[in-house]
Parts: structure tokens; sequence; C-alpha cells
């Protein structure tokens, strides 16, 4: 039989509870000092989620609908729309169709995802801690254009 009273939420703890400061843990055990908690570093963007903001961008920029640039690139809205949102991972034949039709090439879709991908960079580059920022891995910059097959 439940504990909990009916229609009242019960909460159940997704960790472990951990032992409240100075109570010494396990006999013995020396405390670790408390450290303030780092904020996870953000995750570096999927390309199809790039390709997608910048197809959704353009489209709106035009103002156009999705069945109009869908028909005109000869794809399905719904096939469009799951690319804008970044759930499909589209062949580069359907790319350049999508492109087409949004009066762009290839390489200008590309480019500007690109351009994205540089900026998300950047930007995490700066959120990190000085002593970080001078650390540079080799593929830290985003100099040329990236193509996917």
């Amino acid at each position: 039989m439940s504990t909990h009273a009916p229609n009242e939420a019960r909460v159940i703890p997704l960790r472990p509870k951990t032992a409240p400061a100075g109570s010494g843990g396990a006999a013995g055990a020396p405390q670790r000092p408390a450290t303030a908690p780092q904020p996870p570093e953000p995750k570096e963007p999927l390309w199809r989620d790039l390709v997608g903001d910048v197809l959704r961008r353009e489209r709106l920029a035009q103002e156009r609908t999705l069945k109009d640039v869908a028909d005109e690139a000869r794809i399905s809205m719904p096939y469009l729309s799951e690319l804008e949102r970044g759930r499909k991972e589209a062949s580069s034949e359907v790319l350049a169709a999508a492109a087409r039709a949004l009066g762009l090439g290839l390489g200008d879709l590309l480019s500007l995802a690109q351009e994205d991908l540089a900026r998300h960079a950047r930007i995490s580059r700066l959120g990190r801690s000085p002593v970080d920022r001078g650390r540079t891995s080799p593929t830290a910059r985003y100099d040329g254009l990236c193509l996917v097959a």
C-alpha cells in the first residue's frame, strides 16, 4: 500500500542525498573542499541544425511559405520542415535544390552555415575562463568553407 496521500504529487529523487557538510562522511575520510559548480560547456551545434537554421532564415527573409519553397525545390513540404528543424540529414542534391529554390547556390548555403558555426565557436571560446581562452586546439578556428557530402 502506498504511503502518500491521494491527489498529492510524490517526489522521487533522481540522485542520492549527500551527507551534510561536517558530518564526516566515512570514518576518517578527508572532506573535499566545496567548489563552485562549473556551468556545462555549450554543445557544438550539429551541421544539420546550422543548415536548417540558414534555410529557415532565408525563407522567412523572403517572406515565403514552406509550401512555396518545397514546391519549387521539388521536395515534400514535411521534409523541408524537417530539414529546417534539423531533424533530417539531407543529401547534397536536396540541399542544392532547396538552396536554388531560395535563390542561393549550394556554396552560398554552406558558407552561411559555416559563418554560423564560426560565430558559435567564437562565442563558446569567449565563455571560457581567461586561463582557458589562451589555449586553442588546431581545430579551434574555422576560417574556410566547410563542405559536407
